[in-house]
């Protein structure tokens, strides 16, 4: 497995599996499949040496990936990143997620990062139990904020200090 900043040649297996994510209505509120197209700049969002984007990669396949963006865009919170971590449900509970997160939080003080939050459905309790041994701690709750196929879902807000 190898850890790298995502490239635009990843592109197509990035959007796959958040596709993939999007259908099971567990890990984002995003509703509809976004296009290949749609994502072209996605990447250039991202900077490496402050929010960076990463993809893991198996026998040269990407299998996972990690982003890091600012968390709200004024200049008081610029040393908080929000992090999202998507997994190819093929290679789901063999320590992707983990390993990508554990770079996150090794690599954040680097990055100028001094917290990271989370945002994940309540019924997560897979992302919510990883983020949990991580040293991640329950900061906030929104109850019903989301509407997935009728059923309105809560988001758990989570942190960590690094």
């Amino acid at each position: 497995m190898k850890i790298r900043d995502a490239t635009q040649s990843d592109l197509p297996a990035i959007v796959d599996i958040y596709n993939v994510a999007i259908a099971t209505r567990i890990s984002t509120a995003q509703l509809e499949p976004v296009s290949l197209e749609s994502r072209r700049d996605w990447l250039k969002e991202h900077s490496p040496d402050k929010h960076p984007f990463w993809v893991t990669e198996h026998d040269g396949e990407v299998v996972g990936w990690l982003s890091l963006k600012p968390f709200i865009a004024r200049s008081a919170y610029r040393g908080t990143a929000e992090l999202s971590v998507y997994v190819d449900e093929r290679y789901r509970r063999r320590g992707i997620g983990r390993a990508l997160l554990e770079k996150a939080i090794a690599e954040a003080r680097s990055l100028g990062i001094g917290a990271f939050v989370g945002l994940i459905f309540a019924h997560n309790e897979p992302s919510l139990r990883l983020f949990s041994e991580l040293g991640f701690a329950r900061w906030g709750l929104l109850p019903r904020v989301a509407l997935l196929d009728g059923i309105e879902r809560d988001l758990v807000i989570v942190g960590r200090q690094v």
